[in-house]
């Protein structure tokens, strides 16, 4: 029986660029969905009655027939029975799937001239790092790729994944909070990969996840990194994962697994390249100011996380794991680069600061609703501070999970 193929978020944003000339470029890290992706578009495409082929790049003898050129790939299509000869002369576009891209040893110039001289092609391709395809896309593709980063399931994709009815923005019972806070609660613990939420038994959930670490994650990473010291590289991920939600010290992290610094900041950079971490920067009015001060790092998944910092599942939800968890969720909804954290020089904090094109936008992530705003928000909010915006003046979010939220400013994670 065919797995079910849920409608992701994405799935409409992609739909808009569907029948332009652009090469849609789906990319994400291994086992978030970008397959299954490919798989509902051609579906939808079908039903639409829409010609559509796929090919998938883990087979390397598909990879030998398109490294040789677009030429043969073009054989390749008319051998497998597509008429291009009738879509050029239709106009209609024929639609190839290509997953795993970055296999290709040079993908932009193959992905280039079709771009430019087969255009009744519609090509959608997915890649599992970024760091890779930069790396082999040499030839500029500007103007030719509209690009759609896929992550793990947000809290609505989750819940859609386990059949539970979410309507936003409705009013829900003291029955319905409770039903969706125990349901967040299993998705900040278990995280969002689509094999996870979908595999019943937190044992078996471990089991797959600790597949993920050790196939994708340390393998994909060492092979980009050539790793020659697994260990030290594998004591840095469980660092790394035991200090998700803090601050980054480059020095110390080289201290405490015998690493060069170098060594540290290009392993740092591949896991952010490769959709494992991501370095948030401070919030500042002065770019030179951001750029010198200490990141923080933040895990994709809080599963992952969990994983490799405590080497199983919890039953509670730490708070380092709910921040998390809340940075996942505001990534899906506005994007990594729009969010930063605060902290002065006496350590005030706030978790995030959001870019909005209205200004800005603090956010507290505290797992328990406070009795009143923290002090650190209520400095950063005051009126006429330095660094508040008049168009979102004196609005904030506290973020929780459990208690009684005191002011509408004070929502639950799937307000976000």
């Amino acid at each position: 029986m065919a797995a079910t193929l849920f409608k992701r978020t994405v799935i409409d944003e992609i739909g808009r660029y569907l029948y332009t000339d652009d090469v849609i470029v789906i990319h994400g890290a291994r086992q978030v969905g970008k397959t299954s992706i490919l798989a509902y578009l051609q579906g939808q495409l079908r039903e639409q009655g829409e010609t559509t082929f796929y090919l998938d790049l883990e087979d390397s003898r598909l990879v030998s027939i398109l490294d040789k050129g677009v030429d043969e790939f073009l054989n390749h299509l008319r051998e497998e029975g597509l008429d291009l000869d009738g879509a050029i002369r239709s106009g209609k576009k024929l639609f190839v799937f290509i997953d795993e891209i970055q296999y290709l040893t040079n993908p932009s110039p193959f992905l280039k001239l079709l771009a430019d001289h087969q255009r009744y092609l519609k090509m959608i391709v997915s890649g599992s790092s970024s760091f890779e395809m930069k790396s082999k896309f040499r030839v500029s593709l500007v103007g030719r790729t509209v690009n759609f980063e896929i992550y793990p399931l947000s809290f609505r994709e989750f819940l859609l994944f386990k059949g539970v009815t979410f309507v936003e923005g409705a009013k829900f019972t003291g029955k319905k909070i409770v039903e969706l806070q125990s349901l967040y609660a299993e998705y900040g613990l278990c995280g969002g990969y689509p094999k996870i939420v979908l595999t019943p038994g937190l044992s078996l959930k471990e089991k797959y996840l600790q597949q993920i670490i050790d196939t994708y994650v340390r393998k994909d990473i060492r092979d980009l990194a050539e790793v020659k010291d697994i260990s030290k590289f594998n004591r840095l991920l469980e660092i790394l994962a035991s200090q998700s939600g803090n601050m980054l010290t480059i020095s110390e992290l080289s201290n405490t697994c015998a690493l060069a610094r170098q060594t540290v900041e290009r392993y740092l950079f591949l896991l952010e390249q490769t959709y494992v971490i991501r370095l948030v920067r401070p919030f500042s009015r002065n770019v030179r100011s951001e750029l010198s001060k200490a990141p923080k790092v933040f895990f994709y998944d809080t599963g992952l996380m969990q994983m490799l910092w405590l080497k199983r599942l919890q039953k509670e939800l730490l708070g380092p794991v709910f921040e998390t968890s809340i940075f996942a969720e505001l990534v899906k909804c506005y994007g990594p680069g729009q969010i930063s954290y605060w902290r002065t020089l006496d350590k005030k904090e706030i978790d995030f600061i959001i870019r909005l094109p209205e200004g800005i936008l603090p956010i507290e992530a505290k797992i328990q609703f406070p009795r009143a705003i923290p002090s650190a928000l209520r400095g950063f909010i005051r009126p006429k501070s330095a660094v508040q915006s008049p168009n979102i003046e004196n609005d904030y979010r506290i973020v929780s999970l459990y208690g009684q939220p005191a002011t509408d400013k004070m929502i639950y994670p799937w307000q976000l």
